[in-house]
């Protein structure tokens, strides 16, 4: 099953919401259960059961957060999504816990029978508090 454009449209308005919420269960609805995440560290983790137990925690433990769409691009033939985003929330920077950070990124989708498959999400590698830019400590 192939989506159309406006469909895909269509999911990414939902996905958008389903975060804005901060609505876990909603925004699993938009996975496959096959779904390959991979996140910005190089991390990854495979089916919809455990990509749900990896982010219960975090929707749970990180607060008031919020992703910002910069700009989407839609391939409706190959059913792909490059979709920029900014991510705002309180951050955990030695020193600066709790200001408000700024990180940019970008997610990959591939849809296949109607819901995200892939999940491939790339950031940079500095944030943004108080106006001051500072590179970003990758965990261990």
């Amino acid at each position: 099953m192939k989506l159309s454009r406006k469909q895909i449209k269509d999911a990414l308005v939902q996905w958008n919401d389903a975060w804005e919420k901060h609505d876990l269960n909603r925004v699993m609805q938009l996975f496959h259960d096959d779904i390959f995440f991979e996140n910005w560290t190089g991390a990854y983790i495979k089916g919809k059961k455990e990509l749900f137990r990896a982010w219960e925690p975090w929707f749970k433990n990180h607060g008031d957060f919020r992703f910002i769409e910069e700009e989407t691009f839609i391939d409706e033939q190959l059913q792909k999504v490059l979709y920029r985003w900014i991510l705002e929330w309180p951050s955990m920077e030695p020193g600066y816990e709790r200001k408000n950070e700024v990180r940019k990124g970008a997610d990959i989708f591939h849809f296949k029978d109607g819901k995200i498959i892939n999940k491939l999400t790339y950031s940079k590698t500095t944030i943004e508090i108080e106006n001051n830019r500072m590179r970003l400590v990758l965990p261990l």
